[in-house]
């Protein structure tokens, strides 16, 4: 019955490019009014994420993201015509390599799930339903099984080669990408992470990287030109310095940036890192966070009740049950773990530095990073307390999805460790991150509240006067343009560790 139902309706690409291709057409200075007044023509699924995007404090910001994720996909859907090859991404691999490609083009899977999630009419269910039809496990990960649900209805944009890079730190991300590769048809190439993350590991994974370069030129038909290598590079570094300008400014307090800004952030960083598109991006999220602290506007409130981290994952399937409902309570939203990509400027002397700049991003991709690493639980620890100080966040939060086993075989470890290390508690909740039906909004909302209420109230007061701290990460991306990366932890360096120091 499911696959009968599905074929009659468009693939969650297309969805979404033609929504997207609508939204793009509003004006910048479109007034709440007239916002108010076009959301309503759209459905309720919609209208929530959309109405949270459109609020007037958010406005440049939005249109510059919303104009971002327009170009990467219509220059997707053109580039078939063109004769270039669409390359199938994970969230973990950085698209900057493929963006170097005059014959290639990147999409990210998870990326178009979540936008499915976000925009669409029973957002991204269906797709699921139709997955779980054809025998998939239901421990599938919905981040990627959504849009690769689409795609092998048949009635969807098709890739015409897929990459996985997640192999140890999300299997069943691999997974999937694998079985969609073999069911298509079309190439599946693999970017293995060693277990090890001494120098041996490190230099192993590096030529894992480059093996992987001269396939996707073979596959392209394209030697990668240093021109085009060092263009997408400087682009690359202009994006750094402003994930580190953001990054200093959400850990003011109380932090002038707003909540989904995480989103905008991580949601360019997979898709037009070392693009123009991705440069303005990011710089219109720090232009008006910027703006925000010059007249004290603080969007959480100046008496924020709660700064949490969320340690994995946050929820993508209501924005105004989310994003605007934390501020709405004073809880200023400090990020999650895809935030954690530390990225660091490339050295862009010669096509070998580059490539190995490139490979360094790639190993310190979320997930693969934390969960990838040769001890998985230390690895996250880490990440998370860096992020903890850094931010002057108080509290941290783990979304504990029903795909990540991994995650779930050392939580408590985590927790604990970082209750002892960075001396924040710890809020533990259940739930998928893009189908609503596992835990409704309202019920994620009663949790922490009650967690507010019960944990956090009484902390309020040890906050009052406590001076903002400078980021470690520093402006600009000057500390990570040191030697070293001094402005993002190394994968060796203890981060627990250096800060305590």
């Amino acid at each position: 019955m499911a696959e009968v139902d599905i074929r009659e309706h468009q693939g969650l690409y297309e969805r979404v490019y033609s929504l997207f291709s609508i939204v793009g057409k509003l004006r910048p200075d479109i007034s709440e009014e007239e916002t108010e007044g076009i959301l309503k023509l759209l459905p309720p699924d919609t209208y929530r994420a959309l109405r949270s995007m459109l609020r007037q404090d958010l406005l440049p910001a939005t249109f510059a993201f919303m104009r971002t994720l327009q170009v990467w996909m219509d220059e997707a859907f053109r580039a078939k015509e063109e004769g270039k090859k669409v390359v199938l991404v994970p969230f973990n691999f950085p698209p900057e390599l493929i963006h170097a490609f005059e014959g290639a083009f990147p999409l990210t899977s998870e990326v178009l799930s979540t936008l499915g999630v976000v925009v669409l009419e029973g957002q991204g269910e269906r797709y699921w339903d139709y997955a779980m039809g054809m025998g998939l496990p239901d421990h599938m990960c919905s981040s990627n099984t959504i849009e690769l649900g689409s795609v092998l209805t048949g009635k969807d944009f098709a890739p015409d080669a897929i990459v996985s890079s997640a192999p140890g730190s999300c299997d069943v991300n691999s997974s999937i990408h694998e079985f969609v590769s073999h069911l298509l048809g079309v190439p599946h190439f693999m970017l293995e992470k060693p277990g090890d993350s001494d120098r041996r590991g490190r230099e192993l994974f590096g030529r894992h990287y480059l093996s992987l370069v001269r396939r996707l030129e073979e596959f392209v038909g394209e030697e990668l030109k240093e021109e085009n290598l060092r263009r997408v590079a400087d682009k690359c570094n202009e994006c750094t310095d402003l994930y580190y300008d953001l990054w200093e400014l959400r850990s003011r307090v109380p932090t002038p940036v707003p909540a989904i800004f995480a989103l905008y952030t991580y949601a360019t960083r997979f898709t037009m890192w070392g693009r123009d598109e991705g440069i303005e991006c990011l710089r219109a999220c720090v232009d008006l966070a910027r703006s925000n602290l010059e007249r004290e506007y603080f969007p959480a409130g100046k008496e924020e009740v709660a700064r949490p981290l969320w340690i994995y994952l946050p929820y993508f399937f209501d924005f105004l049950g989310f994003f605007d409902w934390m501020e709405s309570h004073g809880i200023a939203n400090m990020g999650d773990v895809l935030m954690c990509c530390f990225p660091q400027r490339i050295d862009t002397t010669d096509r070998d530095s580059i490539l190995d700049g490139m490979a360094e991003a790639a190993w310190n991709m979320p997930m693969t990073r934390q969960m990838g690493g040769d001890f998985m639980s230390k690895r996250w620890l880490d990440d998370v307390v860096y992020a903890v100080k850094g931010l002057n966040a108080d509290c941290t939060i783990y979304c504990g999805h029903h795909s990540c086993k991994q995650t779930w075989s050392v939580f408590s470890q985590v927790r604990r460790e970082i209750t002892r290390t960075a001396g924040v508690p710890t809020l533990c909740l259940q739930g998928d991150s893009w189908i609503r039906r596992m835990t409704p909004m309202a019920v994620i909302q009663e949790e922490l509240t009650a967690f507010v209420d019960n944990v956090m109230r009484g902390r309020a007061g040890r906050r009052e006067g406590k001076r903002t701290r400078r980021s470690r990460a520093g402006r600009g991306g000057e500390a990570a343009a040191a030697a070293g990366g001094e402005g993002a932890p190394s994968p060796e360096e203890d981060i627990g560790e250096a800060d305590k120091d």
